[in-house]
């Protein structure tokens, strides 16, 4: 296997997720103004949670916690790659039909269990309704990943990356034709969701097949390689999908609230895209590039890895975070106030949308720090971070609810996802060196949180000069374009001045992607 350059394998998952996440504002700007917050969004939201939740757990959570190191080694020298991961597919279809059919007989508890406010009023039934279709989205997705898992392991990052687009697609194309034939949007919607898992399955399986590993259904194996897999995958389970967890005990409140979980939602969309484009894709490229080198033997490798993915993963993510929190009315009314999304609802995205940017370094971090811990196939003490930070989020999402309502499950988020990040950074002290930053990346954070606050400053006067054009529903498109310009000029042209990073970096490693 070819080395993973990682820079390059960054910006190419980088730009695949950066299409997703554009395609995905368009789609939950049809969603906020075809639907519009309400019962009907409110049950869609809690339905697709459903699926998604389970594939982060069983996929891209747990199994490729676990899946990707032992097929990166395997890869390395050793034999059975291809038994490995026939083995690994036929065990992990198993296991997600028998979910998929246990989650659709009890629908009903599921939603109980993840949305108790909704009991008693038309949400409960129609979320039911709306889960029973998506959730089979999660044995589609949960194949796909591992597929994608077996294309990153060996340097093919772009299909696995571009897979995610479909699902937009489907979804953007389902409610625009329902939207022009006069069709029931809400059902449009919902049946798009399986039919996109399938197109990603059928993508990503095809693109596996061409690198060499055809896989085709056959009976499991229980077999010393799965045993082992397992056993790294059991606590994963909870380490990676801790933000998930953490989602639906903010939901189980919110939904005490009207259009609480709406709101949430629309909110969660936005910090997501940053999180996406930079964490994610960071963590996707680094896992099998930080195995491969600790495998080698090169520790100075994994340290000089990990601090460069921690270098442009905050020189972007940090003034991210910053614009989120100084102009959020300015994104919400652009992206989402229109249809039946109205200025109140605006004001509500928009204040929680504030509250998520606060917490966008620490999920970034966690995206970085966890495959230390999995590249070394250490996934116990996640695990045990993962407890600590959800007692946090529970504790602080139903203890606060009396007192700030709805936002309540945000601040409880942006605190444990700090938490989790704090534990994960305290404990890879344990691994010396290799899993330290390096002096470089200590010189520059610096420089880029400099950097970052005197793009603040300028975003700051920038809104206060653009508020009349804001005001205008023709002209607050334009204005937005105008912040994110002053966004741009000034923290890349502070942060080049400064040293903060080198603006050639950045250009050579699209160049190399």
């Amino acid at each position: 296997m070819k080395p993973i350059r990682l820079m390059s394998g960054f910006f190419t998952v980088g730009v695949w997720t950066l299409l997703s996440r554009v395609l995905g504002f368009l789609r939950e700007v049809l969603l906020l103004s075809l639907i519009g917050p309400g019962p009907v969004m409110d049950a869609f939201v809690a339905a697709f949670r459903l699926p998604n939740m389970f594939r982060r757990f069983f996929a891209e959570g747990a199994f490729n916690a676990a899946f990707v190191p032992m097929f990166a080694k395997k890869l390395e020298g050793e034999e059975g790659a291809g038994t490995f991961a026939r083995d690994a597919f036929n065990g992990l279809a198993m296991v997600v039909l028998v979910l998929t059919a246990l989650g659709m007989i009890f629908m009903p508890g599921l939603v109980w269990l993840t949305a108790e406010g909704f009991t008693g009023d038309e949400r409960f039934d129609l979320t039911v309704g709306f889960g029973r279709i998506v959730f089979p989205y999660i044995l589609c997705m949960s194949l796909a990943a591992l597929f994608s898992g077996i294309l990153n392991a060996t340097g093919r990052f772009a299909v696995a990356a571009a897979a995610p687009v479909l699902l937009n697609i489907f979804v953007i194309a389902a409610m625009s034709i329902a939207a022009f034939t006069g069709g029931t949007v809400a059902l449009w919607l919902v049946w798009s969701i399986p039919l996109a898992g399938v197109a990603q399955l059928a993508l990503t399986w095809r693109a596996a097949a061409q690198a060499g590993f055809a896989l085709r259904p056959s009976r499991p194996r229980w077999t010393p390689d799965m045993r082992a897999m397992i056993l790294i995958a059991l606590p994963a389970a909870l380490a990676s999908g801790v933000m998930q967890i953490n989602l639906v005990v903010g939901q189980l409140v919110a939904s005490q609230y009207d259009k609480a979980v709406s709101w949430l939602f629309a909110a969660d969309r936005l910090y997501q895209l940053p999180l996406g484009v930079v964490g994610i894709a960071v963590g996707i490229v680094l896992l099998p590039d930080l195995s491969r080198r600790l495998r080698a033997g090169d520790n100075d490798g994994a340290q000089t890895a990990l601090s460069r993915a921690a270098e442009i993963s905050l020189a972007l993510t940090i003034p991210s975070a910053v614009a989120l929190i100084v102009i959020p009315f300015a994104l919400v009314t652009v992206l989402f106030e229109r249809g039946a999304s109205s200025v109140d609802d605006t004001a509500a995205i928009a204040t929680a949308v504030m509250i998520y940017g606060l917490g966008l370094p620490a999920f970034v971090l966690q995206k970085i720090l966890q495959p230390v811990y999995f590249a070394r196939e250490d996934t116990r003490r996640p695990f045990h971070f993962a407890i600590v930070a959800m007692v946090v989020n529970a504790a602080l999402a139903v203890g606060l609810a009396p007192w700030v309502g709805w936002l309540a499950p945000a601040i409880a988020a942006t605190t444990a996802g700090w938490t989790m990040f704090a534990c994960l950074a305290i404990g890879a002290r344990r691994y010396g060196a290799a899993a330290k930053f390096d002096a470089r990346f200590h010189k520059r954070i610096w420089r880029i949180l400099i950097a970052s606050a005197a793009m603040g400053g300028a975003l700051w006067l920038g809104n206060a000069a653009l508020q009349p054009m804001l005001g205008l529903p023709w002209w607050r498109g334009l204005a937005l374009v105008l912040l994110i310009l002053i966004a741009a000029v000034s923290y890349f042209g502070i942060g080049q001045m400064i040293g903060a990073f080198r603006l050639s970096e950045f250009k050579q490693a699209v160049r190399r992607g």
